[in-house]
């Protein structure tokens, strides 16, 4: 979300909520990453955008993946943020996920907020900040209390299990692609950043050694302007005859 306006300032933005998220219905249909796919193009062909520069976060950057491999000449560059090529990868059962999840889970609302903070940021980093004004800051921005999960992550947590784009990867090697992980994230630790761009010819792959999952929201400015470079880079490699006007 803190990358919306300092984008827009070259580029046209287009966000949205996936199924069952904020305003968004959740529809009838079997939740999978291929159909929240599906919604992105749907997505574009109502807003009348033939081809785009694509930026997925989390899971985000699966649905980013199989938008990719299912319409890759509508796509101009591909940005993964703090995500994993196999869905299930951050699902799988270790003690410090056990141990994070479950302070995201039991306890007070507070006491949960608390929990859900540290599965997003560093210790570290969190040892200077004052953790109750961050939780409302991101309360804000997320929509929802830090607390409160709404149902929909249980649906979304199945659907990444089932989705795996490994044995895909190469087909995005025509794609300009920049993968960005958090050195201290225990969702999608570095390793699976690595195996994202050493999958895809030509990725290029950025660590942040002082972020974990919300580098997006804590390091803003650096990842700002490390995709505006990418962006900007992309269009220039786009032959004038098939650029679209944004």
């Amino acid at each position: 979300m803190l990358q919306v306006a300092p984008l827009a300032e070259r580029f046209q933005v287009l966000t949205f909520d996936n199924r069952g998220i904020g305003r968004t219905a959740r529809g009838s249909d079997p939740l999978s990453i291929e159909l929240m796919a599906a919604d992105a193009l749907a997505i574009l062909d109502a807003n009348g955008i033939q081809r785009c520069h694509l930026i997925g976060h989390s899971m985000g950057g699966l649905i980013a993946l199989h938008t990719a491999l299912t319409a890759p000449a509508r796509v101009k560059s591909l940005s993964l943020l703090c995500t994993f090529p196999r869905g299930s990868a951050p699902t799988q059962v270790s003690l410090r996920m056990a141990l994070l999840g479950l302070r995201t889970l039991v306890g007070t609302r507070p006491m949960r907020r608390q929990g859900m903070l540290r599965m997003l940021f560093s210790p570290v980093w969190l040892r200077d900040v004052d953790r109750v004004a961050l939780a409302e800051r991101l309360a804000a921005l997320f929509g929802r209390d830090l607390g409160q999960s709404p149902p929909i992550i249980s649906e979304q947590l199945r659907a990444m299990s089932r989705y795996d784009a490994r044995d895909r990867l190469k087909e995005l090697r025509d794609i300009p692609t920049l993968v960005v992980s958090g050195r201290h994230d225990p969702i999608a630790p570095p390793a699976f950043g690595r195996m994202l761009a050493g999958g895809i010819t030509g990725a290029r792959f950025v660590e942040f050694d002082d972020a974990s999952h919300a580098l997006p929201i804590q390091c803003a400015e650096r990842l700002n302007a490390l995709l505006l470079e990418h962006l900007t880079a992309a269009d220039r490699a786009v032959p004038e005859s098939s650029r679209i006007d944004r």
